[in-house]
């Protein structure tokens, strides 16, 4: 992309109300490329995650938003100014790392205070501040207590408050939950959604973790080796991803080679089945995308294709099952169990099939 391209592509983003624009974002290091021509807006109290596997430049993306990282091109826009070179500090925006990186001879009060007293606000302001930060994190009553006395829930929660009571317009979070056991981890999705919606400020957020990311984002980015893959909220991602990855990644699916016999009809498992997919062409080698809670089961006479049972797990809330039709073996979540070894009817809806180009297709 060219200067001139670059330009019409920044004044067309100027046109819009974004709080954030990343136009054709690219990072290089050591001349390979971890982020490729990264196009992303980001609105005013929006909650969006940056969401993808290790190494897929999540967290290079977040550190360019937050000035830790310079581009090597593109441009970055805070309200349709280009900030690219502006230093962290001087940004409205605040970072929470996962390591949280609070000071450890400081107690609470003092933690949160800290870039309060370095703007020399009054005391009173200051003590204002901190304590409907202390109110707001549910850490009410404990401004005395030393930071290592507290729980990693707690430390992060102080965290979020030295963060957030520097009012800014924009909080970036670098899997601040990776550290916590799973049930507080849970208990924090749901928190830092109420702080999100409470406070109503931008909140960017870096995460692996895929039930995070559909439990608190309006928005969700699926990132693969320094390119986006989609953008959409939870239930579209979900529902609707836009190719295999995206569906490996987000949730649990049966991923099978299949041929688009024609619109709307498509051969896998050795059966033909109706589907509501049309512009493949014909007799076209595609992948095929089935949910595992979309599986019914049924007698094996009137199953679309019959298969025999070969495993059941107990996941608390459903039964996972195995099911070998010869052809392939489907991966099916149900509350009703099959047992082990019986023969089952498989059927399928034509709504929850999903056909994408083959995964070495795309790019």
């Amino acid at each position: 992309m060219n200067n001139d391209q670059l330009n019409e592509r920044i004044k067309k983003a100027r046109e819009k109300d974004h709080l954030i624009d990343l136009i054709g974002i690219s990072k290089e290091y050591d001349g390979v490329k971890v982020l490729k021509d990264i196009d992303l807006y980001i609105r005013k109290k929006e909650f969006l995650t940056l969401l993808g596997p290790s190494g897929c430049g999540k967290t290079t993306t977040l550190r360019i938003i937050g000035g830790f990282e310079t581009p090597s091109s593109g441009a970055l826009l805070f309200e349709g100014q280009e900030i690219s070179d502006l230093p962290p500090y001087k940004r409205r925006v605040n970072t929470v790392f996962q390591k949280y990186a609070l000071f450890p001879h400081l107690n609470v009060y003092d933690n949160i205070a800290f870039g309060l007293k370095l703007k020399k606000m009054p005391k009173k302001m200051i003590d204002e501040k901190v304590e409907q930060m202390l109110e707001l994190v549910n850490l009410k009553g404990y401004a005395k207590r030393h930071v290592e006395a507290l729980s990693g829930g707690q430390q992060q929660r102080v965290a979020i408050a030295r963060s957030l009571v520097n009012e800014p317009e924009v909080l970036l979070l670098d899997e601040p939950l990776g550290a916590l056991d799973l049930k507080l981890r849970k208990d924090m999705q749901l928190e830092l959604k109420s702080m999100q919606q409470r406070l109503g400020i931008t909140f960017i957020y870096v995460t692996h973790d895929q039930e995070e990311a559909l439990t608190m984002s309006d928005t969700i980015v699926v990132m693969k080796d320094g390119t986006i893959q989609q953008i959409g909220d939870p239930k579209t991602i979900y529902d609707e991803p836009a190719n295999a990855f995206v569906a490996d990644f987000i949730g649990e699916s049966n991923i099978l080679r299949g041929t688009m016999i024609k619109d709307e009809l498509v051969e896998f498992a050795g059966a033909t089945f109706p589907c509501v997919d049309s512009g493949f062409g014909e007799n076209a080698p595609v992948d095929v995308v089935i949910r595992p809670e979309d599986i019914m089961l049924v007698g094996e006479d009137v199953g679309q294709i019959v298969g025999t049972v070969k495993s059941v797990l107990f996941k608390g809330v459903h039964y996972e099952m195995m099911i070998d039709t010869g052809a392939y073996t489907f991966k099916v979540h149900s509350t009703t169990m099959q047992p082990q070894g019986s023969k089952v009817g498989v059927n399928i809806v034509p709504f929850n099939i999903h056909i994408m180009k083959p995964m070495q297709e795309e790019n």
